[in-house]
C-alpha cells in the first residue's frame, strides 16, 4: 500500500478505523523530510496490514498545532487508535522498520490498562 495524505477531515476517522496507522508529519520546504519521504513510501511499500499516513505541516497548520506539531519531520503511530508513539527526527529505513515490529508486537490490553491506571493517578492527584 502506498501512503496517504490525510487532512483534518480524514485523520481522526483514519486513525480509528484501522489497526495500525503511522503518520509522517512534513513540509515541502523541509530537507529532512525529504530525506525520510523515500524511506516512510518503501516501508509502506512493504507493509499492506498498515496505513501510511502523510500530513503537510503547510497545508494542516491547525491540525498539526492540535497534534502538538514542534519539529518536522514528526513519525507518530497510533494502535487501535491509540497514539502509541511520537518523535521528531528522520528515522533510518532500519529504525523505521523496528518502530513497526514494536508497534505489532504491542499488548493492546496492558497498553489500555496503563493509561487507565495514569488517568486513575491523575483524578487521584488533582482532587477530584
Amino acid at each position: 500500500m502506498s501512503t496517504v495524505d490525510l487532512t483534518a477531515e480524514t485523520f481522526e476517522q483514519t486513525v480509528m478505523d484501522n489497526d495500525i496507522v503511522l503518520v509522517d508529519w512534513w513540509a515541502e520546504w523541509c530537507g529532512p523530510c525529504k530525506q525520510f519521504g523515500p524511506i516512510y513510501k518503501d516501508a509502506s511499500e512493504q507493509h499492506d496490514d498498515i496505513v501510511f499516513g502523510k500530513v503537510d505541516t503547510e497545508s494542516e497548520q491547525q491540525l498539526a498545532a492540535g497534534a502538538n506539531i514542534t519539529s518536522i519531520p514528526t513519525v507518530m503511530a497510533f494502535r487501535q487508535g491509540i497514539l502509541v508513539f511520537a518523535q521528531p527526527g528522520a528515522l533510518p529505513a532500519n529504525a523505521l522498520e523496528s518502530l513497526i515490529t514494536q508497534v505489532k508486537e504491542l499488548d493492546m490490553e496492558d497498553v489500555r490498562r496503563q493509561i487507565a491506571e495514569q488517568e486513575a493517578a491523575g483524578a487521584q492527584g488533582s482532587g477530584s
